[in-house]
């Protein structure tokens, strides 16, 4: 397997963890509007799609059969109160879980890394596209944490600007 694919899989960490270095507990919990997600719960969700993404790894090297499950993100975030929780310990839930899955990327042989399993649309996905997926995926958020970002500058600046009449 490309050691490229699985240095871009461990790179996401250090990705998230600049994207948001710099930012207060208030900011990472920051939301545009009721029904938006906070930096937070951004992280959040991409732990638990680490999660999901590793029992999908697991199940088709088992060779299971089943169909690899589906999860409903906005119900995951809602229903764990995730803006409750710290960016800083789930970005070290999401490191812990990227180290774990590459000890087990190592063991793989060329044959288990195009093992498929079949997806909730009922494509069939091999591990090595369920792995790019998952950094491309990751990739989308960094760039919604920056508009999240962009969006909260904005609001402090307009809350700060003075009243001229």
């Amino acid at each position: 397997m490309s050691r490229d694919l699985i240095e871009d899989y461990l790179n996401t960490h250090l990705q998230l963890v600049q994207s948001v270095e710099r930012l207060t507990e208030e900011q990472l919990k920051w939301k545009q509007e009721p029904g938006s997600w906070s930096v937070t719960e951004v992280l959040t969700h991409l732990a638990d799609h680490n999660i999901v993404v590793s029992f999908r790894i697991r199940d088709i090297l088992a060779d299971t059969k089943a169909q690899l499950p589906a999860f409903n993100q906005d119900s995951w975030i809602t229903g764990q109160h995730a803006n409750e929780g710290n960016a800083a310990d789930v970005l070290r839930v999401f490191g812990s879980l990227l180290q774990y899955n590459s000890l087990l990327f190592a063991r793989l042989s060329d044959s288990d890394w195009n093992k498929s399993g079949i997806n909730f649309k009922g494509e069939s996905v091999n591990i090595t596209a369920i792995i790019q997926g998952f950094t491309a995926h990751v990739q989308r958020h960094l760039a919604q944490i920056e508009r999240i970002k962009a969006a909260a500058a904005v609001a402090a600046t307009s809350a700060t600007a003075p009243n001229v009449h």
